[in-house]
């Protein structure tokens, strides 16, 4: 059992996430104290969120310093980013045992770029406070002054149930995105012309491309259905332009006009914005890309 000690008083996102990480690392197996006495973190073997140190060595995540640890980039930690990155990989570990070491680490690294980073912005005062952020709906767990009878731990760990799931659920999506990812480095090894790249399932694919840094691809073929899509890669993450559109003449067309201007007999549409097209079977939607690559 892992002995973990915490401030007592009103709680922020950061303390509140800096526990539900412990738990899954753990399985569980951690017991808190939330308390303002130096005696009681003592007693503790990982202590986050007050104590004026930083020493990982020895248990300690407070980030209050005057000295505070910061990210690469000069980026202030809070403790739920400092418990995130001694112990992000094992809770990732538990909440999907079956991920490999290298999908462990891509996990890691997405939830530690989005949704860790923004807690830790939050609670340093560097990004703007709204209500519908996620950590200012977590501390809405903290009783109001209208709540005399309220009990403070209570409401502490009922935040934290809170911050498990959305952990639980941040790390499967992250898990799906890099099952995709590993899908896609994978059919770009494979593939005859590095500008086209052939899924055998219908899985997301824009942020693999950019994340393995596929700079030659233009087009991505999966199947949807019955029938196979081509997309087109855009030049940039999170653009809805395209590095090369479909071709201009097949924009809007359908069934058999668009048959016959491409030249594939079973050609089903082309998006009237050129950025996806398909076709009846994966032989047509290859025949498309490869005109659309040439055009």
């Amino acid at each position: 059992m892992l002995l973990a000690a915490t401030h007592s008083g009103s709680f922020h996102a950061d303390d509140v996430f800096a526990f539900a990480i412990l738990k899954a690392a753990t399985d569980g197996a951690v017991s808190l104290t939330r308390s303002r006495e130096a005696m009681d973190w003592d007693r503790a073997q990982v202590v986050f969120d007050v104590g004026g140190v930083y020493d990982p060595d020895q248990g300690r995540y407070d980030h209050h310093m005057r000295d505070k640890p910061l990210r690469p980039n000069g980026e202030a930690f809070s403790s739920a980013g400092l418990i995130w990155r001694d112990y992000g990989r094992a809770a990732i570990a538990h909440l999907q045992n079956t991920a490999t070491p290298g999908q462990i680490d891509i996990i890691w690294a997405k939830l530690d770029a989005g949704l860790l980073r923004d807690i830790d912005l939050m609670d340093n005062g560097a990004m703007d406070r709204h209500p519908g952020h996620f950590s200012a709906l977590l501390e809405t767990w903290n009783p109001t002054f209208a709540e005399n009878s309220a009990d403070e731990n209570a409401s502490y760990h009922q935040a934290v149930m809170v911050a498990d799931n959305v952990l639980a659920r941040s790390v499967a999506h992250a898990f799906a995105a890099a099952i995709a990812q590993d899908a896609v480095a994978d059919a770009a090894e494979r593939a005859a012309d590095p500008r086209i790249i052939v899924l055998d399932s219908r899985l997301p694919w824009e942020e693999a491309v950019f994340d393995l840094n596929l700079t030659q691809a233009l087009y991505v073929i999966r199947p949807a259905g019955k029938d196979w899509t081509v997309s087109a890669v855009p030049p940039e993450r999170g653009s809805f332009a395209q590095k090369k559109p479909l071709p201009d003449a097949w924009g809007g067309l359908r069934e058999a006009a668009l048959a016959a201007v491409c030249g594939v007999s079973d050609a089903t549409f082309c998006h009237s914005a050129r950025f996806v097209c398909g076709a009846k079977t994966r032989e047509g939607a290859m025949a498309m890309a490869g005109l659309a690559v040439e055009a």
